[in-house]
């Protein structure tokens, strides 16, 4: 028998005029340290989502789900805050299966595009 493995891959949607918006009302050095805070955030937010839903903390989990949401939206990760919004309607219907799916699709999402992130602007940390 062969096992087969997907590896879904996702467009990522990082807006840079967001990233731009940014930069002109904070200038350079202040938008660099909100863009990396907010990186650094998200990233702990979602390794956070992955302890809480394997601890089966669904309104922890839902807080810190929604809190993506800003946080994503303040540096143009639209996909990002996209997918957060769709684990919380998960959460919301209480669909465990759903809550899987969407919460692994953000987490690969938000990687990749805290990678876009990184890649794409001059961040120095």
């Amino acid at each position: 028998m062969q096992v087969l493995q997907i590896r879904p891959t996702e467009q990522v949607d990082v807006n840079p005029d967001q990233l731009g918006v940014l930069y002109a009302q904070l200038g350079e050095a202040g938008a660099e340290d909100v863009v990396c805070r907010a990186m650094e955030e998200l990233a702990l937010r979602m390794a956070q989502c992955d302890r809480l839903y394997c601890g089966r903390e669904w309104v922890d989990l839902r807080k810190n789900t929604r809190s993506l949401i800003a946080i994503a939206e303040q540096i143009g990760m639209y996909s990002v805050a996209r997918v957060a919004r769709d684990v919380t309607h998960c959460l919301d219907a209480e669909d465990q299966i759903a809550v899987a799916a969407t919460l692994s699709r953000l987490i690969r999402i938000g990687e990749r595009s805290l990678a876009a992130i990184w890649e794409t602007s001059d961040v120095s940390i």
